[in-house]
C-alpha cells in the first residue's frame, strides 16, 4: 500500500529552511537572487553616508578594549549588509543592516534613552534610525513585487520537489 505525504511550506522562513534540507545550492540561489532583487534598497542604504555627523566622531573612541570610533563615510558605506534571520523568534527574515559600529551608534544614539551624543545627533524616536531606515523603506517600494513573486516562484517549486 503506497503512502503519500503532503508537506505545506507556509513562510519564507520555512521555504529557506526547507531550501537548505532539501539542496544547499537551491539555498545558495535564493539568497543570490534575493540579493540581487534587494541591490536597489542596499543601494538606498548605502548612498545616505555622504558626511560626517559630526565632528568629534572623526577621533577615535574604544569601550572596554572595543573600538567603536572613528567614524568615516567609506566604513559606513561599506558596513551596509543584507542577511537572511531564519531563526524561530526573528522579527524580519530579510534584514539591511548595519554592520559597522561607529555607523550603528549614530543610527541609534539617544532614541532608547536621552544621553548627549542623541542630544546632539538630534530626536530619533523609538524603534528608527536616522537615516539608513528611511532611505531603505523608500526603496522597498519598488522591489517587493519583484520579490514576492520570486518567494512564492521558489515556494511552489519547494513544494513541487518535495
Amino acid at each position: 500500500m503506497p503512502a503519500s505525504t503532503t508537506i505545506e511550506v507556509v513562510g519564507v522562513k520555512q521555504t529557506i529552511n526547507s531550501l537548505r534540507k532539501i539542496d544547499p545550492q537551491l539555498q545558495k540561489d535564493f539568497k543570490a537572487d534575493a540579493t540581487q532583487i534587494a541591490q536597489p534598497a542596499i543601494n538606498a542604504g548605502k548612498a545616505v553616508y555622504k558626511e560626517l555627523p559630526l565632528s568629534g566622531m572623526k577621533y577615535g573612541w574604544t569601550q572596554r578594549d572595543r573600538k567603536l570610533f572613528p567614524f568615516t563615510i567609506t566604513k559606513a558605506v561599506n558596513g551596509v549588509k543584507m542577511r537572511f534571520d531564519t531563526r524561530r523568534n526573528a522579527v524580519g527574515v530579510i534584514l539591511i543592516e548595519q554592520k559597522d559600529p561607529a555607523a550603528a551608534i549614530f543610527e541609534t544614539a539617544g532614541r532608547a534613552n536621552a544621553n548627549k551624543l542623541g542630544n546632539a545627533l538630534g530626536f530619533v524616536g523609538a524603534g528608527r534610525t536616522r537615516l539608513i531606515g528611511p532611505a531603505v523603506y523608500k526603496a522597498r517600494r519598488g522591489i517587493e513585487a519583484e520579490m514576492t513573486k520570486m518567494i512564492a516562484k521558489t515556494m511552489r517549486d519547494v513544494q513541487k520537489d518535495i
